[in-house]
């Protein structure tokens, strides 16, 4: 039973210099409403265009919806920080917002997978990808996704709901992550660190194996091709999720897969900005820029398609 005798944490934000709190006020409401804005309107464009309804685009949508997720669950209780100096969060509070968060991280990391396995038949079987990622296929990929990655989230809650936080009450961090919480309890974290361990090894490594796999296959395939241009093409379908994923992993893989005595706080409000602030902007970014499906239906919603055609 959890023996808690705290009523809310207090959370010292990402920086401990109030000179730099107006600056950061600024930057991060800037950046969560372009991280909202962005991806909303992705979804808005791919749902609009029926040129864009295919599974690629599909899973954006997912991946989109998660964005959205992540900075919602960090970013809003930052700038409570930041501008109203409120650091409190209740204990309810905070562990809504770490399962939110987890969830959302979750499935973000096998999502990644998904995408990469559906970049790996567009490329590797491309006379056979309508046939294997048919509608079913697609929601069933996405679904399980969402279910593993809430999953996961809601066994990692639940063991810190069996914690006791009795003495310490500072999370040295932005928002309920669970490296920090861990740090505060005062009973044993042993299982916790398993099932951590355990879990790095399922969603992370084996993700990231998974999606190596895939684009060593991809890779192998385009280096065959003949043609120059369409060499191009298909390295360019790729690249917006290999830049993806490497963001992504790098910061997932530094936070969650060090040692739990790591006391390097500083360095991990950083990673951890990386993945869930930095990363939920730069994927519309990423995927409309590189993209001229994308950048058409922009033009096409905004009506400017017909001025396209004539340049």
């Amino acid at each position: 039973m959890n023996q808690t005798d705290l009523k809310e944490f207090l959370l010292i934000g990402l920086s401990k210099h109030p000179s730099l709190e107006p600056t950061l006020s600024f930057i991060f409401f800037f950046i969560y409403l372009m991280a909202l804005v962005g991806n909303v309107l992705i979804t808005i464009i791919i749902s609009a265009d029926p040129r864009l309804h295919t599974p690629m685009y599909f899973f954006l949508i997912n991946l989109s919806v998660l964005d959205i997720c992540c900075t919602t669950a960090a970013i809003p209780k930052m700038l409570d920080i930041l501008i109203m100096k409120r650091m409190a969060i209740s204990y309810s509070g905070c562990i809504s917002q770490l399962y939110l968060f987890t969830a959302a991280l979750s499935t973000e990391l096998i999502l990644l997978t998904v995408m990469a396995y559906d970049r790996y038949v567009a490329i590797c079987f491309p006379l056979r990808y309508t046939v294997i990622m048919n509608r079913m296929a697609c929601v069933l990929l996405a679904g399980s996704a969402w279910v593993l990655g809430c999953a996961n989230s809601l066994t990692h809650t639940s063991l810190i709901l069996k914690l006791s936080f009795c003495d310490e009450d500072t999370i040295d961090h932005f928002f309920c992550e669970i490296p920090p919480v861990l740090k505060l309890a005062s009973s044993n974290t042993f299982v916790n660190d398993v099932v951590i361990v355990a879990s790095d090894v399922l969603l992370g490594m084996i993700c990231f194996l998974l999606t190596a796999v895939s684009y060593t296959y991809i890779i192998s395939t385009i280096m065959k091709i003949r043609s120059a241009e369409k060499k191009k093409k298909a390295f360019s379908t790729c690249a917006s999720h290999m830049t993806v994923v490497s963001i992504f992993y790098g910061g997932v893989i530094y936070t969650y897969v060090r040692p739990a005595f790591s006391d390097k706080m500083e360095a991990d409000k950083v990673v951890s900005a990386m993945y869930a602030i930095i990363s939920p902007v730069l994927n519309p970014v990423i995927y409309s820029l590189r993209n001229k499906e994308v950048i058409n239906a922009i033009k096409k919603i905004f009506g400017k398609q017909t001025l396209s055609q004539r340049t």
